[in-house]
């Protein structure tokens, strides 16, 4: 009988000691933690749960990481957590921290490309950023990456956002329908790309793109050189623009350079140039396959931000006379 009691005794007392151990537990797991600002952290791919708690240990955010694998193992199932970049509360409980790493959302950065940057323009914006890893030995051929806005996480890889960038401009381009080429002067998509990224540097006024297009696609139906400066510029700066307010050669744009001959210069050559001299955005590679039906042979600054646009060379000199006259007053 009283071995009986005594067996009584302790099995109460294990009991006893283990519902003390778990409160002891689940008041831990809800207890404000250590860290007492919010604070950004980077769980890296294919770390472990025990890797998780140590490192979340190891930067003062949960007091044991006994107490977060433990947790890990009963809160929501066992789901799995989550790689990344996460913003943690001040005071944070280890359930708070789980619950996050869970469930939560990632920090989402970004970077922005806008349509007719080089290609050597968009790898000095990736190199610049200091949340990316990784080097680009390569410049990108010029044309294949779509400018847009990007989302990406701390730590992700510069070349992959090449890839990301290329994968995109390759998709478009794709879709189009190539059906509409037989109507252009144009005879492949690379041509279209070429020409809309004359376009997209020709013109910075989204509603002009399909009325510049047709003025080069009426030069090219008649075989007139298309005369365009950024042509000029991008043969002599093979695309490594200055980028001081001076413009893309770090100074004005003189006769003797129309005069340079290069593969790109098309006041000397008539036809495309052999490869694009930017990176055209979507709009501009619509105007191409959809010109403006117009008889446009010119056009000029008018001083407004935009065109003005003239179908004979005696029409056109009139427009070049206004340009200058306001340039002059701008001075």
């Amino acid at each position: 009988m009283k071995f009986i009691l005594s067996l009584f005794s302790l099995t109460y007392l294990f009991v006893i000691g283990i519902a003390l151990a778990v409160a002891g537990m689940v008041v831990a797991f809800q207890m404000p933690g250590p860290v007492e600002e919010v604070k950004e952290i980077q769980i890296q791919r294919g770390l472990g749960t025990q890797a998780i708690g140590q490192y979340l240990e190891d930067e003062n955010l949960i007091y044991t990481k006994y107490t977060f694998l433990i947790g890990s193992q009963l809160m929501n199932g066992g789901k799995p957590l989550q790689a990344g970049e996460f913003e943690i509360p001040a005071n944070a409980s280890t359930a708070q921290i789980l619950d996050i790493l869970q469930n939560g959302k990632t920090i989402q950065r970004k970077f922005t490309i806008p349509e007719g940057q080089t290609s050597w323009q968009i790898v000095q914006i990736l190199k610049d950023n200091e949340f990316l890893d990784g080097e680009i030995e390569d410049i990108p051929p010029e044309g294949s990456l779509m400018p847009e806005t990007y989302f990406f996480s701390k730590g992700d890889s510069r070349l992959e956002k090449i890839s990301r960038m290329q994968q995109a401009m390759a998709s478009f381009v794709s879709e189009q329908d190539v059906t509409i080429l037989e109507k252009l002067p144009l005879e492949t998509m690379e041509e279209v790309v070429i020409l809309a990224s004359i376009v997209e540097k020709e013109t910075s006024v989204p509603s002009e793109y399909a009325k510049v297009a047709g003025v080069f696609h009426n030069r090219l139906r008649i075989g007139m050189a298309l005369q365009t400066d950024p042509t000029v510029i991008y043969g002599i700066t093979g695309g490594k623009h200055q980028d001081d307010g001076r413009g893309p050669l770090g100074r004005r744009l003189l006769t003797r350079d129309l005069q340079q001959d290069t593969p790109f210069n098309t006041y000397t050559r008539t036809g495309l140039p052999p490869t694009p001299i930017c990176n055209p955005g979507r709009a501009a590679i619509t105007a191409v396959l959809n010109p403006a039906d117009h008889d446009y042979l010119f056009f000029v600054a008018d001083g407004t931000g935009g065109h003005a646009f003239a179908k004979t060379y005696k029409e056109h000199q009139a427009n070049v006379a206004k340009w200058r006259k306001i340039r002059r007053s701008q001075q």
